[in-house]
């Protein structure tokens, strides 16, 4: 995925990629999972909205079939899909290059250096960047912005409503509660 197929504004801070095509090989199963997922704003996050699976060889896994998760996938497909702007005006890059880290959606620096005080609008800058990296891959945004800023989830709660009050969250939505299967 290119910055370029980020085309859909939320908000001021982010742009996504409207559709997407993802697919994940299981070697040790042997089967290969193609997802397509189109962005709902309606429902604020990446709808999937077809699933193929295909085997990559003769003796593949056939129960591994009922067991595939999609959630992994869009988890890993997402950070690819969303692009926030640079300290230079009008450049753009993808959640996924922000960090070299992995399994980080931002730095440990840049986390560091929100949660202090005097940097609210910094700090609701990456609480949205990282809201909308999970949210739109119907991951539990709260986890992750307490994860990845190390602090409490209470903390975590009041700064995405904080967010969302200022109009940071903009298209961007996570129904708390179990979500439906994909």
């Amino acid at each position: 995925m290119t910055v370029a197929a980020a085309t859909e504004p939320l908000g001021d801070l982010l742009r996504i990629v409207p559709a997407f095509v993802a697919a994940r090989t299981d070697e040790e199963t042997g089967v290969e999972t193609r997802i397509e997922a189109h962005y709902v704003r309606s429902e604020g996050r990446y709808v999937v909205r077809t699933i193929v699976n295909k085997a990559t060889r003769d003796d593949f896994d056939q129960e591994a079939l009922r067991r595939i998760s999609i959630a992994a996938i869009m988890q890993a497909a997402v950070p690819h899909c969303v692009a926030v702007e640079t300290m230079d005006v009008d450049v753009w890059t993808s959640v996924a290059d922000t960090t070299a880290e992995e399994g980080r959606l931002v730095p440990s620096h840049v986390a560091t250096e929100v949660v202090k005080r005097g940097m609210k609008d910094e700090r609701m800058a990456v609480v949205s960047l990282i809201y909308g990296a999970t949210a739109l891959a119907g991951l539990p945004p709260v986890q992750a912005v307490a994860r990845e800023l190390d602090v409490p989830h209470r903390t975590a709660s009041d700064w995405i409503m904080k967010a969302r009050k200022a109009g940071y969250l903009e298209g961007m939505a996570y129904v708390v509660g179990r979500q439906p299967e994909r």
